[in-house]
């Protein structure tokens, strides 16, 4: 029998509408989307429909919302199916999902830790001076050894995320990562853009932002962590509740080590990915690092039904 990862997709997958399809055709849907309204006690269900303000796009609305309407599909994933995944993975916030699956973090407390994860990651750099680019077609050795360089000459920036073998987005100073992109382009990678983020995230700049959520998850329970979840900073399976607060604190200044969290997972004979939450991001890099295994996703009645099918 093939094995399944359930894997929760993280910033950038947000867009306004998401979950609504979701919440007008089950009862458990609704229920999550309201419990999250009292948890933050602000109608995040109101931003993630219609976005009348335009809120969707701040990183403290978006990482609760994002985490809401996935938890709404994992809710009704499990309802509606009888799939039982011996993996979970999220990507970057997506990982506060994962346990949420995983039984070991409730959603309350998960819902509440985001909003405050992305306020803190949101007022650790000020606006303007530090951003992400995206550098595409280039190995990721040869990306670490130009963030290298760039540090040399006294600019921070890193490799932010692993997403695919073609895909690396590195992060830090502006100055920097524009360096980055200058050296990128001029040793051959395909394209470099630079991404339209509130923040430079997963590098060192970071730091007040981790201190501070380091803070946050001491005051929040966990309890054992029931299917093993392959983590951001490691790309390796922990299913102790002991290690959860130490590995989301690391994350914030970390690269997501997508592409080897899924080959791990792959390595473990995982055949079947389902992304749980808004979008197909995942399934598209999922499908640059290893295209033959299979990939579904759920985030409305349609998508659901396509699983059924299986």
């Amino acid at each position: 029998m093939v094995k399944s990862a359930f894997i929760f997709p993280g910033q950038g997958s947000q867009y306004v509408g998401m979950g609504k399809d979701l919440y007008d055709n089950f009862k458990i849907a609704r229920e999550i989307f309201e419990e999250a309204n009292d948890s933050l006690k602000l109608d995040i269900k109101k931003i993630c429909f219609e976005d009348p303000n335009g809120e969707i796009g701040l990183t403290i609305n978006t990482q609760p919302a994002i985490l809401t309407t996935s938890v709404a599909a994992l809710s009704i994933l499990n309802q509606e199916t009888d799939i039982k995944p011996s993996f979970v993975a999220g990507h970057s916030l997506g990982e506060f999902t994962s346990l949420v699956a995983a039984d070991s973090l409730s959603f309350s407390d998960a819902v509440k830790l985001v909003r405050l994860r992305g306020k803190f990651m949101q007022e650790a750099v000020p606006v303007g001076m530090g951003t992400m680019a995206a550098i595409l077609g280039m190995q990721e050795e040869d990306v670490e050894k130009i963030c290298a360089d760039v540090i040399e000459e006294g600019n921070e920036v890193k490799p932010a995320n692993y997403n695919s073998p073609e895909q690396i987005v590195i992060s830090g100073e502006t100055e920097g990562v524009q360096k980055a992109i200058k050296l990128a382009t001029e040793k051959g990678a395909k394209r470099a853009i630079v991404l339209d983020v509130s923040a430079p995230f997963h590098c060192a700049l970071m730091k007040p932002a981790m201190d501070r959520l380091a803070v946050e998850l001491s005051k929040v329970p966990f309890k054992d962590i029931q299917i093993p979840l392959i983590t951001n900073v490691e790309a390796d399976i922990n299913t102790s509740k002991e290690r959860v607060r130490e590995l989301l604190t690391r994350q914030v200044c970390s690269p997501v080590r997508w592409v080897q969290s899924m080959r791990r997972m792959i390595k473990e004979d995982v055949g079947l990915f389902i992304e749980v939450g808004p979008g197909k991001v995942l399934s598209g890099l999922l499908r640059k690092i290893d295209n033959k295994v299979e990939r579904k996703n759920i985030e409305d009645i349609k998508s659901l039904g396509k699983i059924q099918q299986q």
